[in-house]
């Protein structure tokens, strides 16, 4: 497998074996092959990052490769080099090139450039490494996923889009509650229908979360959109993840975020730091499951 740009890029049976090995990496530690012994990683960032860089370094480490972590001003894209330019010299010595982009077109020409496995770790349409480690925190957390029903309160964005593709794989009903203009585009409603999966859009997150077995949120302003960010917290005033909006869901319900939390914005201090709260463990996720998917790469 060349390319990890998208939840789709998979398949719903190798989504589970991700998600099975993922989980058994976990358990047991002792289990992870050194399959990258001796061989690089590309970590490649135009955006910064904590559990993103954290995590994929980590997870590099115990498959026994070297991580090289490399800042978008040591190579600058299509300012001092172009992306292919880039890629192919990584590709010279790398096993892998995984990437934290603005633009997803980036991602794409560097799939296009080289022949070793490329990696989103953040564009703009997708966050699908993060997606993974959703999976894998509600199925430890509840076993089968099947049946179950996801509620995201804030902003359709690539977390969103990534997420509702990962239910679209496991039987996941993915609602939406957003303010008007901020909704899931429509091309992602429908290539999620079209892989079969369910989902409903609202206004009122109240409407939204009544059936949730969980609640999902994230900020309401992204890297990249900071010039929206006084417009943003009108338009989503309403839509905080607090004791009153989680008291009318059902009593198992539980509560994740992808980080970094604004407190008192899209999520409460009581909720994220309450009993129902999923968000530590779901980071953690977030090493198993990249280490998984690039086993899955290599061994496929």
């Amino acid at each position: 497998m060349q390319q990890f740009l998208e939840i789709d890029d998979l398949d719903p049976a190798t989504l589970a074996r991700v998600i099975d090995r993922a989980m058994a990496y976990r358990n047991d530690p002792s289990g992870v092959p050194r399959l990258l012994a001796g061989q690089g990683a590309a970590l490649l960032f135009e955006k910064p990052s904590a559990r993103t860089r954290s995590s994929s370094e980590m997870a590099i480490v115990t498959l026994g490769g070297h991580p090289i972590y490399i800042r978008d001003e040591e190579v600058q894209m299509d300012r001092r080099e172009s992306v292919e330019d880039v890629a192919r010299t990584l590709a010279g010595y790398c096993a892998l090139i995984a990437a934290r982009t603005f633009e997803h077109s980036t991602l794409e020409r560097m799939v296009a450039a080289v022949e070793i496995p490329v990696i989103n770790l953040l564009s703009d349409l997708a966050h699908p490494c993060q997606a993974i480690a959703d999976l894998i925190t509600l199925r430890s957390h509840f076993g089968a996923l099947d049946g179950r029903r996801v509620a995201y309160v804030g902003d359709g964005n690539n977390v969103a889009a990534s997420l509702a593709f990962a239910c679209a794989f496991t039987g996941i009903d993915f609602v939406l509650a957003s303010p008007e203009g901020y909704e899931l585009p429509d091309d992602v409603v429908d290539r999620v229908r079209n892989l079969g999966g369910s989902v409903e859009q609202f206004h009122d997150p109240y409407d939204a979360v009544r059936d949730a077995d969980a609640i999902y949120t994230d900020v309401w302003t992204s890297m990249g959109q900071e010039q929206e960010s006084a417009i943003r917290k009108v338009a989503f005033t309403g839509y905080c993840i607090d004791e009153t909006l989680v008291g009318t869901a059902p009593d198992h319900v539980v509560v994740m975020h992808c980080l970094p939390a604004h407190r008192g914005e899209e999520i409460s201090e009581s909720v994220l730091e309450g009993p129902r709260s999923l968000v530590w463990t779901q980071a953690a996720f977030r090493m198993d499951a990249f280490r998984s998917l690039v086993v899955e790469m290599f061994e496929s």
